[in-house]
């Protein structure tokens, strides 16, 4: 690890945490991040490795970036990648302002009295000047076409809300950055899983003499890339200019209708499937190509199995309704299926590594062993141990959160990181979305009148904060980032370490330079995402409006401590969803280790009916189907000379989502205007 490439990943941690906002909300561009193969950072990676890092090159070696330095760099930006997005900020501050103005617009808040549930300093105080504060955070200081000073923006009011939240933040974060350096080893070494993003990275690095990669030099390399830019490039000029072209190249297929072959596939909703799902992502073709095909076979089936289940569930009356709340905390049957496949998964991942784990753990508290165990998961593993103490003990300070409760959560945070992790490490599904939440679960475990309405909130708001929109979580950049410098030679404790600092120097600009564009430009308290603000409170007084009616609002949550466990009332259909989901993924995992040739992955129950399977089923299943006609028909030399056409399309791909950006932000520099919108990724 080298100096400038701890300082250029630290500038380019900045940039994406300062830039990301304008993006995403001023500009309204696709977004900057959006998941765990952002465009922005690997467009702009192969900009720099194609054309910009042979010229620098050729004016001096120094200047040529090693592969060690490279992946340092990075790291650290992807890292950051997991702050000024849909995993922190995106909603973050909106959460701790907006309840303000919802209490004097949203029927029942006043009457339930619901804001007096939330704990002090979790939310920004605007008792001193509460028309410059939520005011001027929803229409904007600004006047007209001028920038307000950066003191304008009323501080004060929000460092009540940084001393509460900042702590619980990092102590969750750095846990997963030490849990992500023990479970390294295991999954890199031991069980030699295929990390393709990592091995489509790597095909782009130089060697360590500075020589260009060689794939930057293969024909079919440059025929896989032109080919997808050309079609990208010519989509985003018909958005321009669609008067001079002939229409958009379609990337799919619309099957909406076929969906009245079969009663079942219909009642499953299988025509909106269908119909709103059929977009081609190259990438994804591509990813599949590298995977298992029983793995890309079951990415590709998954959510077309979900339609005809929910389907057959419909015919017998089996149905969505007599669940509790909706999307993101509530008992819905495809959360509780969701969560069960992840607790699932976890046993497995943990069963399959115990002898490793255990080992580490033990060296973590001093307790030799003859097992030659690495420092980096050792410490590792302290620093996971250390920060789970800070989180539960802070988050019971200033919460008020039973530190039963607050370990729960924070587990179960940790859990869903760590299966996500592994699904992108496995099988490079860069785009994950999850159904349920830690909340939902111990919402089903422990029901409504053991936890108390206070409770409740203080978990939906965590969710909101810590757990809203997982595309964009930081453990899976986390696992990429240690692999891609451990196989650049890098030293994974040195790296982790380089992360920490990221993360820390990402929250000092990101929060205040979102902060500061939100009061210039005011928020859109009309949109979708500011509206997801008051759920948590929303939720909660359908929650205790039900106590109330049973007659048990009054001493819900009454009975503290480990006694909850004894005033437990589990939501048996919540439970029981939860527990054959579960089984689902514990048998074909059985069936995957007992029988070679066994077709299905047990992924498939991770996926199959979240919007990120829905997404990619169908590249997954071409992908799928290329690999499969490869080996079949040209064996494994053709299969080998095919994979740089695959990396071309992920490279091609790439340029066609980031010079849209780039072409956007020097029109809206030159205009002032907004440039029209180009989606390459899901939005």
């Amino acid at each position: 690890m080298t100096l400038r490439s701890v300082i250029l990943g630290l500038i380019g941690v900045v940039f994406v945490c300062c830039y990301t906002y304008f993006n995403d909300w001023i500009m309204r561009q696709t977004m900057f991040v959006g998941n765990f193969m952002p465009i922005s950072v690997y467009g702009f990676l192969v900009l720099f490795l194609a054309f910009l890092y042979p010229l620098l090159s050729r004016v001096h070696r120094t200047l040529a970036l090693k592969p060690g330095e490279l992946a340092i760099i990075l790291g650290m930006v992807l890292a950051s990648c997991a702050i000024p997005g849909s995993n922190l900020l995106r909603l973050f501050t909106p959460s701790l302002i907006m309840p303000h103005r919802f209490e004097k617009t949203e029927p029942g808040w006043q009457k339930q009295g619901v804001m007096d549930l939330v704990p002090n300093g979790m939310l920004a105080d605007i008792s001193g000047d509460e028309e410059r504060v939520l005011s001027g955070f929803t229409r904007g200081l600004g006047e007209g076409d001028e920038v307000i000073p950066w003191s304008a923006v009323p501080w004060e009011a929000w460092s009540g809300p940084m001393i509460f939240w900042i702590p619980i933040i990092l102590s969750l974060w750095l846990a997963v950055v030490g849990l992500s350096t023990v479970v390294h080893r295991q999954w890199a070494d031991h069980e030699h899983l295929p990390y393709p993003i990592v091995t489509f990275t790597k095909s782009l690095f130089p060697d360590e003499n500075g020589e260009r990669s060689p794939i930057f030099s293969n024909r079919i390399f440059w025929m896989g890339l032109i080919g997808v830019f050309a079609i990208h490039s010519y989509n985003y000029l018909n958005t321009w200019f669609p008067d001079y072209l002939l229409g958009k190249i379609p990337l799919g297929v619309d099957y909406s209708s076929l969906a009245v072959l079969s009663d079942t596939f219909t009642k499953g909703n299988g025509e909106s499937f269908l119909g709103s799902f059929f977009t081609i992502y190259f990438t994804v073709i591509a990813v599949a190509y590298f995977l298992p095909k029983d793995v890309s076979l079951s990415l590709g089936i998954g959510p077309f199995l979900w339609v005809f289940v929910a389907g057959a569930l419909a015919t017998y009356g089996i149905g969505t309704t007599g669940w509790q709340g909706g999307w993101p905390f509530g008992l819905t049957r495809e959360s509780m299926m969701i969560m069960g496949a992840y607790f699932a998964m976890l046993v497995v991942l943990i069963y399959t590594g115990r002898h490793y784990y255990v080992t580490v753990f033990k060296r973590a508290f001093g307790v030799g062993g003859r097992d030659t165990i690495e420092r980096s998961a050792v410490w590792g593993a302290r620093v996971f141990l250390a920060s789970m103490v800070l989180f539960v003990t802070y988050t019971a300070i200033v919460a008020k959160l039973d530190w039963p409760i607050a370990l729960l959560f924070g587990l179960g945070c940790v859990a869903v990181y760590l299966v996500m992790s592994r699904l992108l490490a496995e099988t490079g599904l860069f785009f994950i979305v999850t159904t349920g939440t830690p909340a939902t679960i111990l919402w089903a475990v422990f029901g409504a009148h053991a936890l108390g309405p206070q409770i409740m909130l203080v978990m939906f708001m965590f969710c909101i904060v810590l757990f809203y929109d997982t595309r964009e979580a930081l453990m899976p950049y986390v696992i990429n980032a240690l692999k891609l410098a451990d196989d650049c030679n890098q030293k994974v404790g040195r790296t982790a370490g380089a992360i920490a600092l990221a993360l820390i120097v990402g929250l000092a600009v990101g929060i205040p330079v979102t902060l500061y564009f939100q009061y210039d430009r005011g928020v859109d308290v009309s949109s979708w995402q500011i509206n997801q603000t008051k759920v948590p409170f929303n939720d909660v007084i359908t929650i205790m409006q039900r106590l109330d009616a049973q007659g048990q609002l009054e001493d819900a949550g009454a009975v503290t401590g480990l006694a909850r466990f004894l005033d437990a009332a589990p939501n048996g259909q919540a439970i029981a969803t939860f527990l054959i989901s579960a089984a689902l993924v514990l048998v074909f995992s059985g069936l995957r280790l007992r029988f070679a040739n066994w077709p299905l992955h047990p992924v498939m129950f991770l996926v199959w009916s979240t919007y990120a399977g829905n997404a990619f089923a169908q590249s997954f299943i071409i992908g799928w189907l290329i690999k499969v006609c490869v080996t079949k028909y040209g064996g494994a030399k053709i299969y080998q000379q095919f994979k740089p056409l695959m990396f071309g399309l992920i490279a091609g791909e790439m340029l066609g989502g980031v010079i849209p950006m780039i072409v956007s932000l020097i029109y809206y520099i030159f205009t002032g205007e907004p440039p029209k919108p180009f989606l390459v990724m899901p939005g």
